[in-house]
């Protein structure tokens, strides 16, 4: 889970006393009964939290998606716990023995592989039947391979559809992808390594506009990498490539239509007021042009109606 020399377990203690104490929870350390859905690292184990490290280590009982992977980043902080196995195979099996330890008032932390749990795994169901039983949920937030991503894609942010993983047969990815070609937002995919190429191929073929979009691997770890082209450029990268290693996250920007007049596309305003915050206007126009691929004397004129606003 994460690259680079080993080191000893950290002992955290001092560092969640300190925050115990400034965050004015340290009389009430102990956590109360329910369950507490904690993010754990996407890579590197440095990603966890105060809080969640404080969650694990007073939890009775961690659910996780594979113990042997969960067993080895609490080993890494000194923790031991009992482990219980929760993920898509055995769900329906599990669900009710978990509600029954809530209902006994024991504190149960649900944890994913890598990141923050409920993203394309099947938790969202015991959260739902928590709720209904009357059982405390809450989060506890951290890392997310997603929100990682969409941050160091340099594609627009403040608008985004998550689509999760894929179909792995050609004919329903593309009809999937066909109901996702009208959504005029950022698009964010998980992939696996084997069908980078092949889902690169479908989305250029099948999603409406010139679009933008990067490819993040890695990420957080020693070898991260952020590939930014057009969808073509990047199909034809990983077919040439082969198959890459890790946990993959594509990031697809808004459609645009080459040739049109910047007023017709929807995002470009949102598009220059949020390179505008950073850019001067000539490197904002400069940039929103380039990833639109419209005219820059057209999104320079759209630049000054908004910078006259």
């Amino acid at each position: 889970m994460v690259s680079g020399k080993k080191s000893r377990s950290f002992d955290y203690s001092s560092a969640a006393r300190r925050w115990l104490k400034s965050s004015g929870e340290e009389e009430t350390s102990k956590l109360s009964a329910g369950l507490y859905i904690v993010a754990t690292p996407i890579g590197n184990l440095g990603d966890i939290t105060l809080r969640g490290l404080h969650v694990l280590a007073n939890a009775d009982v961690v659910v996780c998606e594979d113990t042997r992977v969960t067993g080895s980043l609490l080993r890494r902080y000194g923790i031991k716990k009992p482990l219980v196995s929760y993920h898509e195979h055995n769900a329906e099996k599990r669900r009710p023995e978990i509600l029954a330890l809530l209902a006994s008032g024991k504190t149960v932390a649900l944890v994913s592989d890598a990141g923050t749990p409920l993203l394309s795994d099947p938790g969202y169901k015991l959260v739902q039947a928590c709720r209904t039983c009357g059982h405390k949920t809450t989060a506890v937030p951290g890392a997310s391979a997603l929100l990682a991503a969409l941050c160091l894609a340099g594609l627009p942010a403040s608008r985004f559809t998550f689509a999760g993983f894929l179909p792995p047969k050609k004919t329903a990815r593309r009809k999937t992808l066909e109901e996702l070609a009208a959504i005029n937002s950022t698009l964010v995919f998980y992939e696996s390594p084997s069908r980078l190429a092949s889902s690169l191929e479908d989305m250029e073929k099948v999603l409406s506009g010139t679009r933008r979009a990067a490819v993040a691997r890695e990420l957080t770890k020693m070898f991260e990498e952020i590939r930014s082209e057009s969808l073509g450029d990047l199909a034809a990268h990983y077919r040439a490539a082969g198959k890459p290693k890790g946990e993959i996250v594509i990031v697809v920007g808004p459609p645009s239509h080459t040739g049109d007049t910047a007023a017709s596309f929807p995002l470009l305003d949102e598009l220059l007021k949020e390179a505008m915050c950073t850019m001067s206007l000539r490197d904002a126009v400069k940039h929103v042009a380039d990833i639109t691929k419209s005219k820059k004397s057209e999104v320079y004129k759209q630049a000054l109606k908004i910078y006259g606003q």
